[in-house]
């Protein structure tokens, strides 16, 4: 059995703490570990291989961090230029270990669910497989034990064909309102649709082949066209741009006679509000769930999530507040599945709050924007013991840089240097230059830009240890 984690999610209804380049899953948001890392550790199972990882090609260094924390390796990690919904990301999987000769049962799950009982987890796992080699679709489902608004809801059916304990998929319902929600409930006969599956990869792609030849067709080409290197497989994008937008229950599921459903009653929370978030958390007296500096009087069942300064709350029930060092949400917990509409409207006015925190996190380590203004800008730059930037030139801005604690090796044109703690050196406009840190021990640096403009694509990288370009000319013909 191969684990297929889907990673591209944005975690749009969970912003301003959840950004497209650092969504939810790569964040801890229910304990010491984030989602990303919780999904991996609890598929530590005996005969279940290591994960194939399916994540947007701009979080390929988080992915990589976050497995390194926690001393885990993927077998495949399938980066994709962009997102194009479940039935592709599985797709382009399945192509993949066919390819390899490996027709194995794939267990498909979110990378940013949470899962209270592990040993639960693994009982509706062992039924599943017993379904899934007789060749059922199966799908997880969680027994809806209270109306939910939020979450799709499946109608199982007695089939004596299936094994004890499994229902046959009778059909899938869309959000409900709340009164359906209600009826569903008080029938016993629903389940909330979990988004996780198991199905043998021959057996999902004949499904897909005949029910979104499109989908198949183009997966193919695509992995056809995909670049290789070390346990990596970059997506084609003009082929891949081709692939429709659709997910395994529209192009697969729904359309099948071999989904079934598998009950799991595991403390299964797609974590996917805020509204989530308190219902998972430890409540005061009050039903309060609370981080960070934060001062409560005569409020109830709210979510105050503080970020540093001192964050106040008065005579206020059922509202949530996160506050980010560039952007703060409030909302009505009954109106937080509607946080999204906000990300597209600031999405729609070209706002970067919805991309990334003012901390940016870089393979070689992240920086925080501390302040700017019309021709300055301001840096905290954190670099990891034995990384580096890359070698690179600036055509509109110049650079102070002030050692605060660590080693900084610096590249400024023809010269070499070391600078220690209390040290500082300048980088003028156009001088090709690199900063490194050869010590044992973090390394912080205060970054002073100056110049007429100050954006991030004012970067001509000449080397990169990152691939993240290629190599161009020399030096001298870069000056």
């Amino acid at each position: 059995m191969t684990p297929i984690i889907l990673s591209g999610g944005s975690g749009s209804r969970l912003w301003p703490l959840s950004r497209k380049l650092y969504p939810k899953q790569f964040l801890a948001l229910t304990g010491d570990k984030t989602l990303f890392q919780q999904t991996l550790q609890r598929l530590s199972i005996e005969g279940i291989q290591p994960p194939v990882l399916v994540a947007n090609q701009e979080h390929r260094f988080i992915v990589q961090e976050q497995l390194e924390q926690i001393g885990q390796q993927a077998q495949l990690l399938l980066l994709e230029p962009f997102g194009r919904n479940t039935a592709p990301a599985v797709a382009m999987a399945a192509l993949q270990l066919i390819a390899e000769g490996r027709d194995e049962l794939m267990l498909v799950l979110p990378a940013d669910h949470v899962l209270d009982d592990q040993q639960a987890f693994r009982k509706a796992l062992a039924l599943a497989t017993v379904a899934a080699e007789k060749g059922e679709m199966v799908l997880f489902g969680v027994p809806a034990n209270r109306p939910e608004t939020g979450y799709g809801y499946i109608r199982g059916a007695a089939d004596g064909n299936l094994p004890e304990g499994v229902a046959r998929v009778a059909s899938f319902v869309e959000k409900p309102d709340a009164q359906r929600a209600s009826e569903y409930v008080q029938s016993g006969d629903y389940f909330w649709n979990s988004g996780m599956f198991l199905f043998r990869a021959s057996r999902f792609l004949e499904e897909l082949k005949q029910h979104d030849v499109d989908i198949y067709d183009t997966c193919l080409l695509a992995l056809e066209r995909s670049q290789r290197k070390d346990g990596e497989i970059a997506i084609d994008q003009a082929t891949f741009a081709c692939c429709p937008d659709n997910s395994i229950d529209y192009a697969v599921m729904e359309k099948t006679s071999r989904a079934c459903v598998v009950p799991l009653a595991a403390g299964w929370n797609d974590v996917g509000s805020w509204s989530s978030i308190w219902e998972v958390h430890d409540k005061d007296a009050s039903g309060n769930v609370v981080s960070g500096d934060v001062l409560l009087e005569d409020s109830r069942n709210c979510l105050i999530h503080g970020n540093g300064k001192l964050v106040s709350v008065l005579g206020l029930d059922d509202i949530v507040v996160v506050d980010t060092k560039d952007a703060t949400m409030i909302a009505h917990k009954d109106r937080v599945q509607d946080v999204k509409k906000l990300v597209n409207k600031l999405d729609e006015q070209g706002r970067s709050e919805t991309q990334n925190h003012c901390a940016v996190y870089r393979p070689w380590g992240s920086y925080d924007s501390v302040d700017m203004g019309g021709r300055f800008q301001v840096k905290h730059i954190t670099v990891k013991p034995g990384a580096q930037l890359s070698l690179q030139m600036h055509h509109h801005r110049a650079e102070h840089w002030i050692v605060v604690s660590g080693t900084a090796k610096v590249t400024c044109d023809d010269r070499e240097f070391l600078l220690t703690e209390n040290q500082s050196c300048y980088i003028p406009m156009t001088s090709v230059h690199r900063l490194a840190n050869p010590g044992k021990i973090p390394l912080e640096i205060i970054e002073v830009q100056s110049g007429t403009y100050l954006g991030e694509d004012d970067i001509e990288r000449l080397e990169d240890v990152y691939g993240r370009s290629d190599a161009v000319a020399a030096v001298a013909a870069a000056q």
